[in-house]
């Protein structure tokens, strides 16, 4: 059966917020090769199609533009300014996500030009409303790595307390007390000692941990709650 609607519909897109860690937070980006904003900066993403899942057009757009793909994705929020795309009403669920940089080589296709990492603190101006987007994940991000322990997922799976409190340093934008970070993390029961240091450092080699996925999820059953 066909149906006729009275009114106009907008058009639906997904925007990719991609989180990863070097020396600083970094955000995934696209160099536009069409129109609008042709040769611009933007978070990848894309219209959605007629048979398939919010969920599924951010993966594919993600795959499509920057090669990346197998990763957690979550829902953001939803943009929907009348302005905010100069062909149509378009409305965008952005989501976001947090990985490890040696996981994902980037490269660009489809409607992107290049794929890189910026640096969050150095950016170009991106897009549409994507400065606003990456805003609101960043605020986000920096709400949930203190009540989730989600800043795990930016680490490579064996990693020393220094680089531990660095990335917390980093996404908080504050110093935190090196004695104390150290006590608490230790005392939530999660981290396993791997009875490793590092190897080929110039400096004094460092004990290296593992996050305990499996233990921090038994450790919730019973009522845990993650604070830092």
């Amino acid at each position: 059966m066909t149906f006729s609607y009275e009114y106009a519909r907008p058009a639906l897109a997904v925007d990719c917020v991609v989180f990863g860690m070097d020396e600083d937070l970094q955000v995934l980006l696209i160099r536009r090769d069409i129109e609008p904003f042709q040769g611009r900066w933007a978070l990848p993403g894309g219209f959605v199609r007629l048979d398939e899942t919010l969920d599924e057009a951010a993966r594919r757009e993600l795959e499509e533009e920057t090669g990346v793909s197998r990763l957690y994705l979550e829902q953001l929020y939803t943009f929907g300014d009348i302005g905010r795309d100069p062909r149509e009403r378009v409305v965008s669920v952005a989501y976001y996500a947090l990985v490890k940089l040696s996981d994902h080589r980037v490269k660009a296709a489809t409607d992107a030009r290049e794929a890189a990492w910026f640096s969050v603190d150095d950016l170009p101006k991106l897009a549409f409303d994507h400065d606003k987007i990456l805003q609101v994940a960043l605020a986000r991000l920096k709400g949930k790595v203190r009540y989730q322990p989600i800043g795990f997922e930016l680490l490579p799976p064996k990693f020393t307390l220094s680089a531990l409190q660095k990335l917390y340093e980093i996404v908080l934008e504050r110093p935190l007390d090196k004695r104390n970070f150290r006590k608490k993390v230790l005392s939530m029961g999660f981290l396993e000692d791997l009875d490793e240091v590092e190897q080929d450092v110039a400096h004094r080699a460092a004990r290296l941990y593992r996050f305990d996925k499996k233990r921090y999820q038994e450790l919730t059953k019973e009522g845990f709650h993650f604070e830092l």
